[in-house]
C-alpha cells in the first residue's frame, strides 16, 4: 500500500482556503435578482422592460466582474491632490487613479447614467427615458460602486437646474456638454452648498456674489465640496446687498476653467480624508472672486435648489437600497455555500432568521423607490396628489432607507464573520459607505422636520393615505 503523499504547505493553505466563504465576484447582480425582475413589468411598460432587460442585464455581469473589481482598487487608491504643475504654476490637479477613470467611463460613457432622462439615443432609446429606469441602473451600479454615483447625480441635477432655470445662452453653452456621454466632452458637475457657518443651515452661508457685467464675482469660502475637480459647480451664494437667510441667496454655475481656457480664480486647498466614498475627491474650496452666471432669479436661488436637493435625497434612498441588496447578495451567497457544524449555514434557523430582517429593509426601499419614480412623471404633468405624494415620500426614502443601510451592510459583514472585518474584503467598505447616505443632502433630524412640514404647510399626508388606500384596494 502506497504511503499518503504529504501536500506542501502551499497546497495545504491553498486546501484550507477553500473553507473561507465566497464572495459574489463572477456573479450577474441583475440576473440573480429575481424579486427586482419580478418587479419590473409592475411598474414599467411591457415593450420598454424588453427594450431595458439586456442593458440591466449587462450592467449586473459588469458590476459582478469589471465594476467590482474596479471599485475595490479605486478605494485602495484614493485621490491625490496637487497644487503646482512641474513648472511651478499654482495649478491644482488631483491625480486618481485609473480604475476611478475606468469606472467613469462605464457610468457616464457606456450607459450614460447621468444623460439617460434628459436626451435620446443613450441605450438605443430614440427618446429620453423615463426616471424609473434611470433609478433602476443607478440601484445596480450602486452594488458595485458607491462613490462614482455622487458625481453622476450631480451632474444629472444640475443640468436640470440649467435646463430649468437657466437663460437661453447658458443652456447653450453648457448642456450639451453636460449631456456628454464622451468623457473627453462631458463636463462633470458638482454642488458646492456647505459652508463652515452653515451646515444643513444653508442659509446661514456667507459666500458672496458680486455682479461684473454679465456675470457674477465670487468670494469666500466653501467647506465640503464632492466632485471637487468638476468641470461645473453649482453654487449658492449672497449676492451683495440682499438680505440674511435663505432667502437672499442666488443660484450660480462656475466653471473650473474659462472660455479662453484660463483656470477660474478658486482654489483647492486640501482632499477631505473621508470614512467611505473614498474613490471620489472631496475637498474644500477657497474662491477669490471666481467667475460664475446667474442661474434663474436673484435672490430664489434655494427655492430653485429645493426640488433638486429632494431629487438627490431620492437618489441617496436608491443607492442605499443597492448597497443593501449588495449585502444580501453576499450573505445568501455565503450562507448557501459556507458550512459549518456539519451544515450549510442557510439551514440554520437563526441564520434563516438574520437573513429575513435584512431581506425585509432592502425589499422595502427598492419597492419604495420604484413607486416614487413612476409618481415622477405625473408630478411633473400637474398631478398635484402626485406631487404631494413625492414631496413627503422623498425624504421618507432617504431617512428610512439610509438607516436601514447602515444596519444591514454591518449585518452582512457579521455573516461574513472575522474576515468581513477585514479591508481586503468588499464588507468593510460597504459598511464605511452605508454611513455617508445618513449625512448627505441633510442628516436623519434635518430630514424628519422636512417630512413634518410636508405634513403640516403642504398637507401631504392625506394624498399619502389615499394613494396607498388605492394600492391595497388593487392588489
Amino acid at each position: 500500500m502506497n504511503a499518503p503523499v504529504a501536500l506542501t504547505s502551499r497546497a495545504a493553505s491553498s486546501r484550507r482556503a477553500e473553507a473561507i466563504a465566497p464572495t459574489t465576484r463572477g456573479l450577474n447582480y441583475y440576473d440573480i435578482d429575481a424579486s427586482l425582475r419580478a418587479l419590473l413589468p409592475l411598474y414599467m411598460a411591457p415593450d420598454l422592460t424588453a427594450q431595458l432587460a439586456p442593458h440591466l442585464s449587462a450592467l449586473g455581469a459588469c458590476a459582478g466582474t469589471e465594476l467590482y473589481d474596479l471599485a475595490d482598487t479605486a478605494d485602495r487608491h484614493e485621490p491625490v491632490l496637487h497644487h503646482r504643475d512641474a513648472f511651478g504654476r499654482d495649478e491644482e490637479w488631483i491625480e486618481f487613479h485609473p480604475a476611478y477613470r475606468e469606472m467613469e467611463k462605464i457610468a457616464f460613457g457606456r450607459f450614460g447614467l447621468h444623460a439617460m432622462c434628459h436626451r435620446g439615443d443613450v441605450l438605443g432609446s430614440p427618446e429620453p427615458l423615463p426616471p424609473l429606469a434611470k433609478y433602476v441602473f443607478h440601484y445596480l451600479f450602486s452594488q458595485a460602486e458607491f462613490g462614482l454615483l455622487c458625481p453622476v447625480n450631480l451632474t444629472d441635477s444640475s443640468s436640470e437646474l440649467v435646463r430649468r432655470f437657466g437663460d437661453e445662452a447658458l443652456k447653450a453653452r453648457y448642456l450639451d456638454r453636460m449631456w456628454s456621454q464622451d468623457v473627453g466632452t462631458l463636463h462633470r458637475c458638482a454642488q458646492f452648498m456647505t459652508e463652515k457657518t452653515g451646515g444643513s443651515d444653508v442659509g446661514a452661508g456667507d459666500l458672496k456674489a458680486v455682479r461684473d457685467g454679465d456675470h457674477w464675482r465670487l468670494w469666500g469660502e466653501k467647506w465640503f465640496c464632492s466632485n471637487v475637480d468638476a468641470e461645473l459647480a453649482v453654487l449658492l451664494a449672497r449676492p451683495e446687498g440682499a438680505p440674511a437667510g435663505g432667502r437672499g441667496l442666488g443660484l450660480f454655475l462656475m466653471p473650473k476653467t474659462l472660455e479662453d481656457g484660463s483656470r477660474n480664480d478658486y482654489r483647492i486647498v486640501r482632499l477631505k480624508p473621508k470614512l467611505g466614498s473614498r474613490s471620489m475627491a472631496s475637498g474644500e474650496i477657497t474662491l477669490e472672486g471666481a467667475t460664475a452666471y446667474l442661474i434663474g432669479e436673484v435672490g430664489r436661488g434655494f427655492q430653485q435648489m429645493a426640488d433638486m436637493i429632494n431629487m438627490s435625497r431620492l437618489s441617496n434612498g436608491v443607492r442605499a437600497a443597492g448597497l443593501m441588496r449588495r449585502g444580501i447578495n453576499e450573505s445568501l451567497y455565503i450562507a448557501r455555500n459556507r458550512r459549518a457544524f456539519g451544515r450549510h449555514l442557510i439551514e440554520m434557523p437563526l441564520m434563516q432568521r438574520q437573513l429575513l430582517k435584512m431581506m425585509l429593509p432592502t425589499e422595502q426601499a427598492r419597492s419604495m423607490f420604484m413607486q416614487i419614480a413612476t409618481l415622477l412623471p405625473k408630478a411633473d404633468a400637474g398631478d398635484e396628489a402626485a406631487r404631494k405624494c413625492v414631496r413627503i415620500l422623498t425624504p421618507l426614502i432617504k431617512f428610512r432607507a439610509c438607516r436601514d443601510a447602515r444596519r444591514v451592510t454591518g449585518d452582512a459583514m457579521e455573516v461574513r464573520g472575522g474576515v468581513g472585518y477585514i479591508e481586503e474584503w468588499s464588507d468593510a467598505r460597504l459598511v464605511r459607505d452605508a454611513h455617508l447616505g445618513s449625512i448627505w443632502e441633510g442628516t436623519s433630524n434635518i430630514v424628519a422636520l422636512d417630512i413634518a412640514r410636508a405634513v403640516t404647510r403642504e398637507q401631504a399626508l392625506e394624498p399619502l393615505q389615499l394613494f396607498l388606500a388605492n394600492l391595497l384596494a388593487e392588489a
